[in-house]
C-alpha cells in the first residue's frame, strides 16, 4: 500500500487474478479508470462539472482503457 496522502487519494487494491505482467498492468489501469470516473461523478453531482463534460471525460478515459487493453494484447482468442 502507498503511504500518506497519495495512498488515500489514489488507493490501489491487490490483484488476485492470474499474475501475468499484462494482467497486473491492466488491473492498475482499470483501478485508475474507476477512481477517475468516481471523481468525475462526484464533481458532476456537486455541480462543479456539467453532465455533458462528464460524459466526454469518461468517454476519453474509456478509450484510453480500451487502447491499453489492445496494447497489452488482452482479450485475443
Amino acid at each position: 500500500m502507498m503511504p500518506g496522502m497519495s495512498g488515500f487519494l489514489y488507493p490501489h487494491s491487490r490483484y488476485y487474478g492470474q499474475g501475468t505482467p499484462q494482467n497486473i498492468v491492466f488491473n492498475a489501469n482499470l483501478q485508475e479508470f474507476a477512481q477517475r470516473v468516481s471523481y468525475i461523478s462526484c464533481l458532476t453531482t456537486g455541480g462543479k462539472l456539467s453532465p455533458e463534460q462528464a460524459y466526454k471525460d469518461i468517454e476519453t478515459l474509456w478509450e484510453q482503457l480500451e487502447s491499453s487493453k489492445q496494447q497489452l494484447g488482452l482479450g485475443k482468442s
